[in-house]
């Protein structure tokens, strides 16, 4: 392995994973709500889901990156409808400390919903293939293992910032009372019905 393209990809799937977003807010509420592991696997998806776009970019997969940037419009009308869903579920949900609520979210479900929510964001493509411009990567991109080396960074560096992420919610936890827990449910459907909304028009916004 390339441990020099490693550790830059190790640089490039944290910078990439730790703005807020969605998939944050998603994080921290499961987190709260279905505990750590729940949280952890919400950011996984993501971060498989980075390294999916690593690997496009990092092994010039034109054809593909072409394909889904051309669909951009409509991956990003299923995100966004699927972001207005769960914001809404969110918004109206129950709140409450329970194995009963983790059963209902079983890891599987948390891991694929922000797998898919990140891939309705094919623009991740351009902002990979800038990174790679940026770093000089670009010629490498034709070394198998180099590329490899850089997604596997990649994966890593996404991961660790969701490790960081559910690690320190889990901590602030214990703090939260049934009350604050409903506050945390109507602003987090709040935001993620926002992301939502916002998705849906810049589609619309797209099509005029």
């Amino acid at each position: 392995m390339d441990l020099t393209n490693f550790f830059k990809g190790l640089l490039i799937g944290f910078s990439i994973a730790a703005p807020v977003g969605p998939i944050a807010i998603l994080c921290i509420k499961r987190t709260i709500t279905s505990g750590r592991v729940y949280g952890l696997a919400s950011g996984l998806g993501a971060a498989s889901a980075d390294a999916v776009y690593g690997s496009i970019a990092a092994f010039s997969l034109t054809i593909i990156s072409n394909f889904l940037i051309h669909q951009q419009n409509w991956l990003r009308l299923f995100g966004g409808v699927f972001l207005c869903y769960l914001g809404v579920k969110t918004l109206i949900s129950v709140p409450e400390f329970s194995t009963a609520q983790a059963r209902r979210l079983n890891l599987l479900n948390a891991y694929a919903s922000t797998f898919f929510l990140t891939l309705t964001n094919p623009l991740t493509i351009l902002f990979f293939a800038a990174i790679f411009a940026g770093l000089g990567l670009v010629k490498l991109q034709a070394t198998y293992t180099s590329a490899i080396s850089i997604v596997s960074g990649v994966f890593l560096g996404s991961s660790s910032w969701w490790l960081f992420l559910s690690w320190a919610v889990h901590l602030l936890r214990g703090r939260i009372q049934t009350t604050g827990l409903l506050w945390v449910n109507r602003l987090s459907g709040l935001i993620i019905l926002g992301f939502g909304i916002a998705a849906l028009i810049g589609v619309i916004s797209n099509i005029t």
